[in-house]
């Protein structure tokens, strides 16, 4: 497995509204093996293929943790078909927006509708940490970023830190 460089904002490929996958292939499972590795390795608990620059509606989900890698989930052309009326607060992070963290709301459970990495159609009910990252993923996925959940100002605020840490990143690395 190949640990894939993750674009970080504001690559326009995160903007991007991703393409569905028809047929699921080799390459497809690759790509989910190698974006599973990346996730973990980052270390985070989620990862969508925009994240490293590929245009296909895939994400890969683990809410147990890089340290654990005990529930590792590969979802192709995931579809939200229903989410419950109570909105549940998190403090979300992003690997594409590195140290930078905001309280999103979102539906606290949902319903999703996917192709596993063999091409069968599933469907998982989510609710907690599970469901929060699955919904965060897949507005990656419709080129929405969790800062676009919250207020201009916190985006703003989120924007700057993070473009001072892009300096302080591209410093410590010449």
């Amino acid at each position: 497995m190949t640990i894939l460089p993750i674009r970080v904002a504001p690559d326009p490929v995160l903007k991007v509204k991703c393409e569905k996958v028809e047929t699921v292939t080799d390459e497809d499972r690759r790509l989910l093996d190698d974006m599973l590795a990346t996730m973990y390795d980052a270390p985070g608990i989620g990862l969508a293929a925009p994240q490293v620059g590929v245009t296909k509606r895939m994400i890969v989900v683990d809410v147990s943790g890089p340290d654990k890698k005990e529930a590792p989930l590969k979802l192709i052309n995931p579809e939200i078909t229903w989410s419950a009326e109570e909105m549940a607060p998190y403090e979300e992070g992003c690997l594409s927006f590195p140290e930078q963290y905001a309280e999103v709301k979102r539906p606290a459970e949902v319903e999703v509708v996917y192709l596993d990495e063999n091409g069968e159609k599933q469907t998982l009910r989510a609710s907690g940490l599970l469901s929060t990252c699955i919904q965060h993923e897949i507005d990656h996925l419709d080129g929405i970023n969790f800062v676009d959940h919250i207020s201009k100002l916190k985006r703003d605020m989120v924007m700057r830190r993070l473009q001072k840490w892009k300096k302080q990143h591209s410093a410590a690395a010449e």
